[in-house]
C-alpha cells in the first residue's frame, strides 16, 4: 500500500499508564512501540493523542463512592465506563512511553484530550459528549490530509472511536491492527464489527513496510 502526502499517521495514546505496569495496562502495550516507530518513519505527517486527566475526572471510579472500575454509570451525555485513575496531568503515567520517543519527536502535534473533568474523551476528534471538538479535524484539513492510519492504545476504545469519527469527519480511516492492542476480547470483537458500518479499513503493518 502506497503512502502519499495526503496521508497521516495518528498514534493514539502511547502512554505509560496503558503499558505494562501502568494504572490501566493493556496487555502487550509496550511491545507495539518499536513497530509504531517503524511506521512513523514512512509518514511525512504524524500526530499523537494523549489522555490528560484531572484527579476529579468523571470517568474515574474513585470519584463515585461504592463504584468499581469497569462498570458503567449514566452521566449527562449517556453511558460512561468507569476506569481506574490514569493519565493524570503531569504524572509519569501520562508521559509517552520511552520506547516511542522517535515517533513523538516526529509528531507535528500532540492532541490532548479528556482534560475536562466533566467529560471523558476516547476519540481524538470529539470528547464523549459528542459535541466538543478537539481541533484534530481542522488540523488535518489544514495539512491537506485525506486519509488517516491509526495505531496505538487501546484498539477497542480510543483507536476505535478515533477511527470511526475520522470517517464521519470525511477522512478515509485505516486501522493498523498489529500496531494496536485491546483491553478485552469482547470489546475488541465489538470494534471489528463496528468498523464495518462506517467503512473503517483494517490492515497489518507489513502492507506499509514492504
Amino acid at each position: 500500500m502506497n503512502i502519499s502526502r495526503a496521508d497521516a499517521l495518528l498514534v493514539i495514546d502511547p502512554q505509560n499508564d496503558f503499558c505494562e505496569g501502568g494504572a490501566l495496562a493493556v496487555t502487550g502495550g509496550a511491545g507495539i512501540m518499536p513497530l509504531i516507530n517503524q511506521l512513523a518513519e514512512r509518514f511525512d505527517k504524524v500526530i499523537a493523542t494523549q489522555d490528560w486527566h484531572t484527579p476529579d475526572q468523571i470517568s474515574f471510579a474513585s470519584n463515585h463512592p461504592g463504584a468499581a472500575p469497569f462498570t458503567e454509570i449514566e452521566v449527562a451525555y449517556g453511558h460512561q465506563m468507569l476506569w481506574p485513575d490514569h493519565c493524570l496531568q503531569g504524572s509519569a503515567g501520562a508521559d509517552f512511553h520511552s520506547d516511542v520517543k522517535p515517533t513523538i519527536d516526529r509528531a507535528l502535534a500532540v492532541i490532548r484530550k479528556g482534560y475536562n473533568p466533566a467529560v471523558d474523551s476516547y476519540s481524538g476528534f470529539f470528547e464523549n459528549d459528542r459535541r466538543t471538538r478537539t481541533g484534530l479535524a481542522g488540523l488535518l484539513r489544514d495539512l491537506g490530509v485525506q486519509r488517516v492510519f491509526l495505531a496505538g492504545l487501546a484498539f477497542d476504545y480510543c483507536v476505535r472511536f478515533t477511527a470511526e469519527d475520522a470517517v464521519r469527519e470525511g477522512f478515509e480511516a485505516v486501522v493498523i491492527t498489529d500496531a494496536s492492542r485491546a483491553i478485552a476480547p469482547d470489546t475488541e470483537a465489538a470494534a471489528h464489527d463496528s468498523f464495518r458500518v462506517p467503512g473503517v479499513a483494517e490492515i497489518e503493518a507489513a502492507a506499509l513496510l514492504a
